[in-house]
């Protein structure tokens, strides 16, 4: 008998099946809120070439509530996936970032599919606006969404299969410092925007500094002790 014992092979299945639905799931959102950004742009003659300088609020009424409630309803739909998707708090949170960063990654590569839109991956998007506008170039995000994904399943494969994930005071300091070095980064143009301005430049060592950060966290969260 192996020594991972008779239920090591139901608890793989149960991974896979569930590793299946929630990037499905992350495809199909990341679908329905491109084809939703299509209809809108369409609708109220916004070409997605011109996202700067951004519209004033003002002029758009209602929408950017509405746009704000959006987005927010977007994170509680990806965090409500992980939660019914995990059996514990920490792969709850591996699943949510599965979730998450499948649907960004998707959507950029739906919009592309439906407009054509972003050009290439130093196309310049507006990522949020809560709780100020955040922006950088198309790679940022993907970059972002790609180590969600990638130590999201590498987490969620090992507490499937009973083995541990070390979330320690230095792993969890790692990843939420890392975390709002990133966010920090995509504000960065914030006031710029605000006021009217066009972004051009992207203060990626800032960026990678906080990405290398939450990257080391989520390593030694996952790596085997000896």
């Amino acid at each position: 008998m192996s020594a991972a014992g008779p239920g090591a092979p139901a608890r793989r299945s149960g991974f896979a099946a569930t590793a299946v639905a929630v990037i499905a799931y992350g495809v199909a959102m990341a679908f329905l809120e491109s084809a939703v950004v299509v209809y809108l742009q369409r609708a109220l003659g916004i070409d997605p070439r011109a996202l700067f300088p951004l519209q004033d609020p003002a002029g758009m009424g209602d929408l950017a509530a509405i746009e704000v409630g959006r987005e927010a309803a977007t994170l509680i739909m990806l965090a409500a996936v992980g939660w019914l998707a995990g059996r514990s708090g920490l792969e709850r949170l591996a699943w949510t970032a599965v979730a998450f960063g499948t649907w960004d990654i998707l959507y950029y590569a739906w919009l592309a599919v439906f407009i054509g839109w972003p050009s290439s991956l130093a196309t310049w998007d507006l990522l949020f606006l809560i709780p100020v506008p955040w922006a950088g170039p198309v790679w940022a995000p993907v970059a972002v969404s790609v180590a969600l994904v990638g130590f999201g399943l590498a987490a969620a494969a090992r507490l499937r299969a009973g083995r541990p994930v070390r979330a320690g005071r230095a792993q969890v300091a790692a990843g939420v410092g890392g975390g709002v070095i990133v966010v920090l980064a995509f504000c960065w143009n914030a006031p710029l925007l605000l006021a009217g301005g066009v972004p051009t430049d992207f203060p990626w060592p800032v960026f990678a500094a906080g990405m290398a950060l939450a990257a080391w966290g989520a390593v030694t969260a996952i790596r085997p002790r000896p």
